[in-house]
């Protein structure tokens, strides 16, 4: 996948606001969505591309002890993540607003690459 394809296959996709989870406001698309509506494929590719080009951070960024160290890919002001599990399993995307310092670490490795 490419960037410009990412870009594709997120404007495509359904975002729902998670809303069991308002302190940490996110937005996901489903794997279930993706193949009802023709582009399971690209679903697939894009968790690829975000393993493959994404940045480990923890979360909370700020937490003593993070609880997660997960994958981001920051692209056109959101940061895109799965929880981890192989990617013919990952059944949904989350995406949240990129904080400016997630930014310059996703740019700088992108233009180190």
């Amino acid at each position: 996948m490419t960037t410009e394809q990412a870009r594709r296959f997120v404007a495509k996709s359904r975002w729902i606001f998670a809303k069991t989870m308002p302190r940490w406001p996110h937005w996901y698309c489903l794997r279930r969505d993706a193949l009802l509506a023709g582009h399971e494929d690209e679903f697939l590719a894009m968790v690829a591309f975000i393993r493959e080009v994404g940045v480990v951070r923890p979360w909370p960024r700020d937490a003593r002890v993070p609880r997660y160290h997960h994958t981001y890919l920051d692209l056109d002001g959101w940061s895109y993540w799965t929880m981890g599990a192989p990617v013919e399993e990952t059944t949904l995307i989350n995406r949240a607003r990129v904080d400016s310092a997630d930014q310059f670490e996703q740019t700088r490795l992108e233009v180190d690459r």
